[in-house]
């Protein structure tokens, strides 16, 4: 017990009390100083100590009432005692047996609750235990820093420690819970086996544990946890440094879960750590661990397959190294409808990332979908400097056309990942597209190039000009730029024109009615927040040329509806039946829009205050489509548009 007795006087009081002082008692679990023993007469004793030091907490001015005490020369007793600690709302129950001389002893200790402790100090200095019922909600009073999980549960062990030799622990912690403030992290009827055995080798102790997790669950925001998992491990403890030389985690679906480590106990440095998983079946774990990670809203519609392995390495908190491996892994994520959705895979290949040297990863990708809307397979080459990740030029088939990225780098700062690049868009039939998305059908092709892409979490930039081919003619964007785009505060700004867009095209795709000719649109100071318009100055008008304009009488109906209450086609109602079809000479209708109000405008410079020309006829009968309200609430604008495309304008002709 490494006992020291400094000094050990031994005094009689006037009144009969035998006193028994002591200056100091040191064992490696606990230090008592000061130490008195009073024994008055009538069989009774108390125990006072100045200085009680147990693991790393300490107390100053202890006592304990021993209902019966006695002192038989070094043979010190106490029974029913009761001991009270600062600080601890209920006294512990106690009796001892101490020979001060031979460092032998034994010490029931005993709480309200009913948990008891059991030692037996040998006299060299070992200490055998048991411990039954231990209330773990009682822990946070001897550990401050467990307050924050509220801990439950029952534990029962046994302990032998010799200081120099060997430790042994078993136990089992049955009913056990906890759970955080914040609701987080939590678990209940939690059944656990502990085994933990260490001998002292050169210096160090070398350590075996096993952990068995029998009953229960634990919710690890995101992951909910069942019962099953089982830990192994071993290492060394020298100096106040503890080595993790492997631990093994048996799970359900992984071939292998392995971890080493090195903590430094006196700094709380953990100097390295290294994680490999080998032969992760993704059906299995998937839906478990990593549907909570990236989708909790819609596990349920996730599907895996495949699997996967890697590695991870640690120094000082910073990551020095990581491997990837897929073989033939993949996930779908079903529709809210039960229909199509997204897929992605199967995926086969190795990506390796080393802190300070160049690496370089492939991975084969068998294609994907989102609905209806099917990518091709493709190769995906990778190089990675450090921080830095460069793509190879990737081409990836879409429908009867393809993506082709190039240039593409992404890199992590400080600050967040950056990426930059560029994109061409092979012509793909706008048949294909739109019925592949859902969307009315549409005639021609696309085709884009965005010569320069920039990316953040916090903006995308497409730098120079993004031109989209359709409809026979173009989309040029400038000036496009993303703020948060992933966020909640997503806003937009950029200008658009598009020229010599097919009318005919364009209306048969929206059922709006026949128009011939071709438009131009100009929108400038695109706004939008939340990917809602808030403000733009917008104008569709002809295009310049030669070529048959004619509009059906479905389309003049759809327009003057669409210009609400105040526009009218000015020609007689009794003649209008008399025509499908009209000649024109002239569109143009624009929109600038402020503070949820568009104000409308027509052809020519609206020199007239009110009234404003949409269609301007040509030919005979002619045909004018005459706005009169300049201001139009957008919203209210937005969904006259859509009852037009849907057929259920009312047109109002006069």
């Amino acid at each position: 017990m490494c006992v020291a007795l400094l000094s050990l006087p031994l005094t009689a009081a006037a009144l009969g009390t035998l006193v028994l002082a002591v200056d100091r008692v040191e064992h490696p679990a606990f230090a008592l100083q000061g130490l008195q023993f009073s024994f008055p007469a009538g069989g009774r004793a108390s125990l006072s100590i100045g200085h009680l030091r147990v693991a790393d907490r300490h107390w100053r001015n202890v006592r304990l009432d021993c209902a019966r005490g006695s002192l038989d020369g070094a043979v010190v007793r106490c029974e029913d005692g009761v001991f009270r600690l600062p600080g601890f709302p209920h006294p512990l129950q106690v009796s001892f047996r101490f020979d001060l001389s031979a460092r032998t002893g034994t010490l029931g200790l005993g709480t309200p609750d009913g948990a008891r402790l059991n030692a037996h100090l040998l006299g060299d200095g070992s200490v055998r235990a048991k411990l039954l019922g231990l209330d773990l909600t009682a822990l946070p009073a001897w550990l401050p820093l467990l307050k924050a999980w509220s801990p439950a549960g029952r534990f029962d062990g046994e302990l032998e420690w010799h200081p120099t030799r060997m430790f042994e622990l078993t136990g089992r912690l049955a009913g056990g819970a906890f759970g955080s403030a914040d609701g987080l992290r939590a678990a209940e009827k939690l059944a656990l086996d502990v085994r933990v055995d260490a001998a002292l080798k050169s210096g160090g102790w070398e350590w075996e544990a096993e952990l068995g997790w029998g009953e229960g669950a634990a919710y690890l925001h995101p992951v909910f946890i069942e019962a099953g998992p089982s830990l192994r491990a071993h290492g060394q403890l020298r100096q106040g440094v503890l080595e993790v030389r492997e631990a093994s985690v048996a799970l359900a679906g992984v071939e292998q879960l392995a971890a080493s480590a090195l903590l430094d106990l006196r700094t709380g440095q953990l100097d390295r750590l290294a994680i490999s998983l080998a032969g992760a079946d993704l059906a299995l774990v998937g839906p478990r661990w990593l549907a909570p990670l990236v989708a909790p809203a819609a596990g349920a519609r996730l599907r895996f397959a495949g699997r996967v392995s890697g590695a991870l390495e640690f120094e000082r908190g910073q990551l020095r190294s990581l491997d990837a491996v897929f073989d033939e892994a993949g996930f779908s994520l079903a529709g809210g409808d039960g229909g199509p959705g997204l897929a992605f895979g199967p995926l086969s290949g190795h990506v390796p990332w080393r802190h300070g040297l160049p690496t370089r990863g492939t991975l084969q990708v068998g294609g994907g979908r989102w609905q209806k809307l099917a990518l091709g397979a493709f190769d995906l080459g990778v190089s990675i400097d450090d921080r830095t990740l460069r793509v190879d030029r990737l081409r990836i088939p879409l429908l009867d056309g393809g993506l082709v990225f190039d240039g593409m780098v992404l890199h992590a700062g400080d600050a967040g990942w950056t990426g930059e690049g560029s994109l061409v868009i092979e012509p793909v039939s706008m048949r294909l597209l739109t019925d592949a998305l859902g969307l009315p059908s549409m005639s021609g092709v696309l085709s884009g190039s965005i010569p320069g892409l920039r990316a953040s979490p916090a903006e995308v930039v497409l730098d120079g000009t993004t031109v989209v081919s359709v409809f026979d003619g173009y989309l040029r964007a400038t000036g496009l730029r993303v703020l948060e785009p992933f966020g909640v505060g997503s806003h937009l700004t950029g200008d658009i024109e598009a020229r010599h867009l097919d009318l005919a095209q364009l209306t048969e795709t929206f059922s709006f009615g026949s128009i011939t000719g071709f438009v131009d649109a100009d929108v400038r100071g695109l706004e939008l927040v939340r990917w809602r318009p808030v403000g733009f100055d917008a104008r569709v008008s002809s295009s310049a040329g030669r070529y048959p304009r004619r509009i059906s009488q479905r389309a003049v109906q759809n327009i003057s509806a669409l210009g609400g209450p105040g526009a009218m086609a000015a020609i007689q109602r009794s003649l209008l039946g008399f025509f499908d079809t009209f000649g024109y000479s002239e569109i143009g209708l624009g929109c600038v829009l402020k503070a949820g109000v568009c104000e409308m405008s027509g052809i020519g410079d609206g020199a007239e205050a009110e009234r404003f020309v949409i269609v301007s006829g040509g030919g005979i009968p002619a045909l004018d489509v005459i706005g009169y309200n300049r201001r139009v609430d957008w919203r209210e604008l937005v969904e006259r548009l859509q009852r037009v495309i849907e057929g259920n304008a009312a047109a109002e002709v006069r």
